[in-house]
């Protein structure tokens, strides 16, 4: 006679608890993956279905009008440019700056590191604010420039936590005494050994970076006004903008050319969505396991 295991009362409460947790997390997934299978749909239905209402997940009058549109205005390519130079220059400057300041952080011996530290810290409360942001910008004469969007956020104070404690957990300090022993420079420790080594972590900070500098806009918005410099997230602005100002008119007018341009207005605004979105769902699989471990390492010995 096989006798009823001691933790069986314990093994249903588990699997009551596994069955709530799978509950809430199909729940969370559908709130987040249904508006956006929604918008792609959207973007490749008939906007005067949208409009009525008749749209729910599957395309409705299956059209690519919206994409023509998109790809075929100047501004969004331009802009398509702007953004993917931007993520790429601005993410590489993020990483050096980050790495770099992270790894004396991370030394124990480094004299005053804690109040480096602090220092970091505290910019994520306090700031001089916008209007004394812009002056000092204006004094350095680099608004209306590439430098305005990509100097200002080089280095975030919760990345380079993130990156120092990666560091001080994951990396052996006997590493750099032993590398110190052998005659290798704190620099030739940094970049021979220490950045072969944070691999994960690394990728953690090109999504966190990249994912950031591709959906700024606040910066350029502020300080650049050459068309020719701006990203594409301040032309998707302008359409979502325009898109608002054609509905508001049309509730008031029924000319029939205006119609029309809230439609096409609406076709497009899903299209530059669901395009600005691409750059991204496209690299994220293939850092993703990378992502995960980074992560997981801080948190398990941290």
């Amino acid at each position: 006679m096989v006798s009823e295991p001691i933790f069986a009362h314990e093994a249903r409460g588990d699997k009551i608890f596994l069955f709530v947790v799978y509950c809430v997390l199909t729940l969370m997934t559908l709130s987040v993956l249904y508006p956006f299978l929604w918008v792609i749909s959207a973007s490749v239905s008939d906007p005067f279905m949208i409009r009525q209402g008749k749209l729910w997940l599957w395309p409705v009058g299956f059209q690519l009008k919206g994409y023509n549109l998109v790809f075929t205005d100047v501004n969004i390519m331009t802009g398509y440019r702007n953004s993917f130079i931007y993520m790429v220059a601005g993410t590489s400057i993020n990483i050096f700056m980050t790495f770099l300041a992270a790894y004396p952080l991370s030394c124990r011996d480094f004299a005053g590191r804690n109040i480096f530290a602090l220092l970091f810290t505290f910019t994520m409360w306090f700031s001089g604010g916008i209007i004394p942001t812009y002056i000092i910008m204006r004094q350095l004469g680099i608004t209306n420039t590439v430098w305005a969007i990509l100097l200002p956020p080089a280095i975030s104070a919760w990345n380079l936590i993130i990156v120092r404690t990666f560091f001080q957990t994951s990396v052996p300090e006997e590493l750099r005494e032993a590398a110190k022993i052998d005659g290798c420079t704190n620099m030739g420790y940094f970049f021979r050994i220490l950045i072969k080594l944070s691999g994960p972590i690394l990728a953690v900070m090109t999504v966190f970076y990249g994912v950031a500098r591709w959906n700024d806009f606040f910066l350029a918005l502020i300080y650049v006004n050459d068309r020719k410099l701006q990203p594409l997230q301040i032309f998707l602005r302008e359409i979502l903008i325009v898109n608002q100002m054609i509905a508001s008119q049309q509730d008031i007018a029924t000319d029939s050319t205006l119609t029309e341009m809230l439609l096409a207005a609406e076709s497009v605004k899903y299209a530059a969505i669901f395009a600005a979105s691409v750059p991204v769902l496209c690299i994220y699989p293939f850092v993703q396991k990378h992502i995960l471990k980074g992560i997981m390492i801080g948190a398990v010995k941290g």
